[in-house]
């Protein structure tokens, strides 16, 4: 059975693995939170991606929430999550902060088609995001 057929934003990747499509899932919302970071300066160059669970019908992948896509592999929640729903919280470790700095600086570049930029996201996204479990969300906030 294909994962594209069974739910939304699933199509753009191509395994039955629910281990690879997590992974996988995890790197786009990384990229999403390199995008957050590039388009506010003042905040600290760490990626943050909280995995929440969600009832399937809860999620849609256009800009609505419907059905047409915004980007391969994106999935929009409809609505508030309490964060009672976290499954998990994942955050880059101190020594990629180097790294994240420079891919938000260049990732306009980048989607314009910089080669050079392209390989400096390309640097960020080589560093594995730190997991952390729901119980530890108050440390990591603190």
């Amino acid at each position: 059975m294909s994962w594209g057929a069974r739910r939304p934003g699933r199509a753009w990747y191509l395994s039955d693995d629910v281990e690879e499509l997590e992974y996988a899932a995890l790197g786009r919302a990384a990229l999403a939170s390199l995008r957050l970071l590039a388009a506010d300066p003042g905040v600290p160059r760490r990626r943050v991606v909280v995995a929440v669970d969600v009832p399937d019908g809860a999620t849609g992948t256009g800009p609505d929430g419907g059905p047409d896509a915004a980007a391969p592999g994106e999935v929009r929640v409809a609505g508030p999550v309490p964060l009672a729903k976290a499954a998990s919280v994942h955050v880059d470790a101190a020594d990629a902060d180097g790294d994240v700095a420079a891919a938000a600086g260049a990732l306009a570049a980048a989607d314009a088609g910089d080669g050079d930029a392209q390989l400096t996201v390309d640097a960020a996204e080589d560093h594995e995001m730190l997991w952390f479990a729901t119980q530890e969300i108050p440390d990591l906030v603190a």
